[in-house]
């Protein structure tokens, strides 16, 4: 048996851990805010819901994050596990970001994911709303990318 070099562990069958692994990775990527290198997670003919948005495959997957993250800028991310299974991990999760006026926002949403065997997801299903804040409410502020280890989670920042 061969290992799909373009895997991306861990994969399912997901346990606690490796969900959570999984979440923080998806995480890190999305915070780092490259289109490019955040749609190799994503299956070549992955499917997504994203509020009235539909997204076939990763090159649309690519240029979808590409404009979001043209438009929702400053962009910091945190991920939650809600839920697992064998192949499929339930998210919630939280965003700010501001608009090209200074308009800050929180976008609060739920994801269910599914992966294949290579550990690339092939669905995601997304639901967001999105939360006007001043800008002294925000929550999330370490320098951009990557989330610090001891910044608190979702639950510990009460969202």
């Amino acid at each position: 048996m061969s290992v799909n070099p373009n895997a991306r562990p861990p994969l399912p069958p997901f346990t606690r851990e490796t969900a959570m692994q999984k979440i923080r990775g998806a995480e890190d990527g999305w915070n780092s805010r490259n289109a490019e290198k955040v749609s190799l997670a994503y299956s070549v003919d992955t499917k997504w819901r994203n509020r009235a948005e539909f997204i076939n495959g990763r090159q649309e997957a690519q240029a979808f994050l590409e404009r979001k993250w043209n438009k929702e800028l400053d962009y910091r991310l945190i991920k939650e596990l809600w839920a697992y299974t064998d192949n499929r991990i339930a998210v919630r999760y939280a965003y700010e970001w501001h608009d090209d006026a200074g308009n800050w926002f929180r976008s609060y949403g739920n994801e269910n994911w599914e992966f294949n065997a290579d550990g690339l997801m092939t669905h995601r299903h997304a639901c967001i709303n999105d939360m006007p804040i001043k800008e002294s409410d925000r929550k999330f502020h370490w320098p951009l990318g990557r989330r610090p280890d001891d910044h608190p989670g979702l639950s510990d920042l009460g969202l």
